[in-house]
This record gives C-alpha cells, structure tokens and sequence, in this order.
C-alpha cells in the first residue's frame, strides 16, 4: 500500500515519510470530544498559551520565532480563537451596542467598514496588525525581526488584549460598571510591555516606542479607513 498523502510505500500504520497514519480514526463523539480536549490543553493547548503570554510573552515569542513552535497555539489560530471569545461576550453581555448604534445613525461606507471590522474581529485585527506592524518595524529598524515575524507577534499580543477586554466587558455586563476605558487602559499597558520586552525588556526607550508603534498603527488603519470609505462614496455619488 501507499500513503495517500505522499505516495511512499508503506510498511507500518504510519508512514515513514510524512508520518501519516494509514487509516484515519473515523468521525464520532469520542473523537470531537478528543478534539476540543487537544484545543483547551494545559500543555500547549489555548490555556498554557495564555498563562505564558500573559506571565513572558517576549520570550515565549522568540522561542516560538526560533526554537519550539509546538509549545503555544499556533499565531492566526490564536488571534481568531480569542477575536470569537471576544464577540461572543459583546453579544451576550452588550458591551459594544453604543458605539454600534452610532454607526447605525450614520449612513456612509465608512461607518460600513468600521461595522464590519467589529463584526469580524478576528480578520480585521490581523488587518490592523499589518498597519502596526509597519510602525514597528519602523520604531525598531536595527532589530533583526522581519514584517512577517513582528505580525506573529502582534498575533499572540493582540490576542491577550482581546482577552483583557473581554473580562472588563464581562464585568461591565455583570455589575453594569463601566469599565470599558480601563480594560482599554490595562490592554494598552500589556501591549507596550509585551512589545517592548520582546525587543530589549532592560531598556525603557523599547517601550516608548512599542506605545507609539501600537498607537500610530491603530490611527493609520483608521486613516486608511476613512480614506476608502470617502473615496468610495465619492465614486458611487458620481
């Protein structure tokens, strides 16, 4: 017999070069049941991923750019995984409702565009982590980290952040206080620092930078927004 995925000869129940196993489990509950255990593992599962983004994100990060990447969640994974936890607790718990009822009272495609980043985090913050990233590489030119191992990192830090907002807007929907600036606050604070110490943790200039990267990429994508959006109605009213 062959391996059906690379067509080497097989002489066990896995393949020798891709390390395919020969049959696949079928289907069943046992097996969805398996699945999602694997996803919420301690050990390199969505848990451990967070408990080692949250206590050393700059290492944890580098080991992943380097050495181990089968430690933590794999990048995209992670920022989708955590942009859904996020809209799933603005849903339940109406934490976003203000600002989506002003878009609501403006018709332009703008307000559009900005709709439906809300509506799709999970896209729209890998999206926001490409203006970022840009800055970062800008802010941290000498470093050796390339745009693509920077949006990795934006990834793994901006997943946290989702993270964060969504335990203040739990809270907020529970005790119906309004925490909303102060998890923003906390979420930029763990974006400096986690930025930062990626870089150079010893030097305070790594930070300073890593805040004005991540606010310079928030307030281009926005520029980059409105843009679009104008120039858009622009074409549709001529």
């Amino acid at each position: 017999m062959k391996c059906k995925n690379c067509v080497t000869d097989l002489t066990s129940k896995y393949c020798p070069n891709c390390g395919r196993p020969n049959e696949l489990k079928r289907i069943d509950g046992h097996y969805i049941i398996h699945e999602i255990e694997h996803v919420l593992h301690f050990e390199r599962g969505i848990l451990y991923t967070i408990r080692e983004l949250i206590t050393n994100p700059g290492q944890n990060v580098k080991n992943y750019l380097t050495e181990n990447r089968t430690r933590i969640v794999k990048p995209i994974i992670f920022i989708i995984v955590t942009s859904l936890i996020y809209s799933l607790c603005s849903h339940f718990f109406h934490f976003q409702d203000g600002y989506l009822n002003y878009l609501d009272t403006v018709k332009s495609t703008t307000n559009e565009i900005f709709k439906w980043t809300q509506g799709h985090l999970g896209y729209s913050n890998i999206m926001m982590g490409v203006f970022i990233a840009l800055w970062t590489k800008l802010f941290f030119t000498k470093h050796k980290y390339n745009i693509f191992e920077i949006l990795i990192l934006l990834c793994f830090v901006m997943g946290i952040g989702m993270l964060i907002y969504s335990v203040f807007g739990i809270i907020k929907g529970i005790t119906h206080l309004d925490l909303k600036l102060f998890g923003e606050i906390v979420g930029l604070i763990y974006t400096t620092w986690a930025v930062g110490q990626f870089y150079d943790k010893r030097k305070v200039s790594s930070y300073v930078k890593a805040f004005f990267a991540y606010i310079f990429g928030l307030l281009t994508f926005a520029l980059a927004v409105v843009i679009v959006g104008t120039l858009t109605d622009l074409i549709i009213k001529h």
